[in-house]
């Protein structure tokens, strides 16, 4: 039997040093062992059929204890947690202390304790003021606007046209700053739309005038406050050739262009559009109420401290949030992280506090739902997987919907919203 020794650290961490006998290690060897005589060849074996032994001499022992370890530390980790009755939060940190072949296997797993809400708010003394819903003429009138562009035409212009305010652009670009090229200040063919807002500024009125084919040099200076810090405040060198210009050609916003996109009329089209942009709006403000309640109940809380391996958890899965969204964008990330002139351990600074929020919530919702005594119900969870596996063919993607932590992971989900729901019925004023 493993001997578990628990010791106390500050900010609710926990230190678990775990010593398994050599003895009982044997079944987790043997096992690796035969993984190992599985993957490998071995003369005179078929795969997996190479004994304890054979795999012995042909990759030395050690390799096969490496081979084990894992299993190993999986096991008696959760072993040790469920005997001593630690609820844990986050992943452990491992730091195996002794591994040798014939003696015991020891380890240290440190790892966040769940923190407590000491005082919750009392959350039906709070309340939030909701905003009003409102669509209008101009809200209408700019998704038309948009509208109209994904409709328009590009239409050569003639040669020896000039650059005109309406008109699309295609030029070769270089930047350079004190005489070296900005990184991603060069392009071969980069498109410029005349009549939309441009992130350099006065650069549209450097071009305005020029004919195919021209070629002009320019300086502009970058504002202090611009959005890329590496040029902001210093004067940039720009190289331009107009190779190609067009005019847009946009359609008309009437009847006819309401047909066209499969509307009665253009009154129909701007009642669909209010429809659509109430909807959308609706769901912003619903949004904005959720966050904003949850966060005043976690602010008039209190709490235990809250690991540092727990907020650098969430710290990571901000900054993976961030980058995937900076990644569906086309961009990619580190290049993202350079132009802001920030390192990973400057967005980890920053994301700290709004990490530490994040994890407030989540105690807080935890906490209600069992103060208020709310639970889901089996077939709920049940109903919900299913409707999820609709959405795959693949029979491996399938069978992770159903594995247990995902599971938990839907129950966490349907019993937040059910916790939400109740702090809107309260808080909200009608």
């Amino acid at each position: 039997m493993s001997d578990v020794k628990i010791e106390q650290l500050p900010k609710n961490t926990v230190k678990i040093t775990v010593t398994i006998p050599a003895e009982e290690t044997k079944p987790y060897l043997e096992e690796a062992a035969q993984r190992i005589s599985q993957a490998s060849s071995i003369p005179g074996f078929r795969p997996g059929r190479a004994g304890y032994d054979i795999v012995k001499q042909r990759v030395g022992e050690m390799k096969i204890y490496e081979e084990a370890l894992e299993a190993i530390v999986r096991k008696t980790y959760v072993e040790s947690i469920l005997a001593h009755q630690i609820e844990t939060v986050g992943s452990p940190k491992i730091d195996v202390t002794k591994l040798a072949p014939g003696n015991d296997i020891v380890y240290t797993a440190e790892v966040g304790r769940m923190p407590q809400v000491t005082k919750l708010a009392e959350f039906r003394k709070l309340s939030l003021k909701p905003k009003a819903v409102e669509v209008t003429e101009k809200d209408i009138a700019h998704t038309l606007k948009d509208l109209q562009r994904m409709q328009t035409k590009e239409v050569r212009a003639p040669q020896g046209t000039q650059v005109d305010k309406s008109d699309k652009v295609l030029v070769s670009m270089n930047m350079k700053k004190d005489g070296v090229v900005v990184e991603g200040g060069s392009s071969p063919s980069h498109a410029i739309y005349m009549a939309e807002e441009y992130y350099i500024p006065g650069f549209k009125d450097q071009i305005t005038g020029m004919k195919e084919g021209e070629n002009k040099t320019f300086t502009l200076p970058f504002p202090k406050d611009h959005t890329q810090k590496m040029l902001a405040g210093f004067n940039v060198d720009f190289d331009i050739t107009l190779k190609e210009l067009y005019h847009l050609e946009f359609p008309e916003v009437n009847d006819a262009f309401a047909t066209s996109l499969g509307q009665k009329d253009l009154s129909t089209l701007k009642g669909l559009i209010q429809n659509n942009l109430t909807q959308e709006k609706t769901q912003e403000e619903q949004a904005r109420q959720e966050k904003e309640l949850l966060e005043l109940i976690a602010k008039e809380s209190r709490f235990e401290d809250l690991p540092d391996l727990l907020i650098n958890e969430e710290i990571n899965r901000m900054i993976m949030e961030l980058k995937r969204g900076v990644e569906e964008q086309g961009m990619d990330f580190e290049e993202y992280i350079k132009h802001l002139k920030k390192t990973f351990a400057d967005l980890k600074i920053e994301f700290t506090p709004q990490a530490i929020i994040r994890l407030k919530v989540a105690l807080v919702l935890r906490e209600i739902a069992k103060q208020e005594k709310i639970t889901v119900e089996e077939k709920d969870i049940d109903a919900e997987l299913d409707k999820m596996a609709e959405r795959y063919d693949d029979k491996e993607e399938k069978k992770h919907l159903y594995t247990p932590d995902f599971r938990e992971y839907v129950e966490t989900l349907q019993r937040n919203r059910k916790v939400i729901d109740l702090l809107r019925d309260v808080m909200i004023k009608k």
